[in-house]
């Protein structure tokens, strides 16, 4: 499945962190109304056969919405599933292995901080990529921040879209402008706001117009 750039102009991540009173799936499906374009699953420490009806509920969602669904890593399971695809980093199964896997029609998604790894995702057949940590970062531990030069850099040297992943808020989304991004993927700023259908309405608002030179 060919990724296009409008696809992962607001990439959702899930975390359990805000769930409160909802579900994971209410969240999600304020998010996919706020206008996320795209919705990955992440689950470090669900069961298999929980994480295997999460993603079945989350998946069928997404699918209302017309709206690419993934797992983050869970290779196996997003085969058997027929999910749109499946994303990995640098620590996890190599991107080659992965799309000998899921055959040449499910999206790979490849983490990468450098250019010659993302080079190396897209001629393993990464669909797109993301890029950070761009800003500080508490969702992830081992996040090391990638500087904008280097995003900048990474835009140019591939052909297939590349989203920044990392601290992204509406307050620094702008610093962002003018690297070739085709999007942002983002936990806090949609899954920890007030309003999560709100906050995706705004940020999907402001990312289009982040990434609108980049487009023409």
């Amino acid at each position: 499945m060919q990724v296009k750039k409008e696809d992962v102009l607001l990439y959702v991540i899930t975390d359990r962190h805000w769930l409160g009173e909802e579900t994971l799936c209410d969240q999600v499906e304020k998010a996919l109304k706020g206008g996320a374009t795209f919705v990955q699953l992440r689950e470090k420490h669900l069961d298999e056969e929980t994480l295997r009806v999460q993603a079945k509920e989350i998946q069928a969602l997404c699918s209302a919405y017309g709206v690419p669904f993934i797992l983050n890593d869970h290779v196996e399971l997003a085969a058997e599933l027929g999910a749109d695809g499946v994303h990995v980093g640098q620590q996890d199964m190599a991107a080659g292995t992965v799309r000998t896997l899921l055959g040449p029609d499910q999206i790979l998604g490849v983490s990468v901080k450098t250019v010659e790894q993302a080079k190396n995702a897209e001629r393993c057949g990464a669909d797109y990529l993301g890029v950070g940590a761009v800003f500080p970062t508490g969702s992830k531990e081992d996040a090391s921040e990638v500087s904008h030069e280097i995003v900048a850099e990474i835009c140019k040297a591939v052909s297939i879209p590349v989203v920044a992943v990392g601290g992204i808020t509406r307050e620094n989304l702008g610093k962002l402008s003018g690297r070739g991004l085709s999007g942002i993927a983002v936990i806090s700023a949609v899954f920890g706001a007030d309003d999560i259908e709100e906050a995706a309405r705004l940020l999907a608002a402001e990312t289009k117009e982040m990434v609108g030179r980049e487009w023409k």
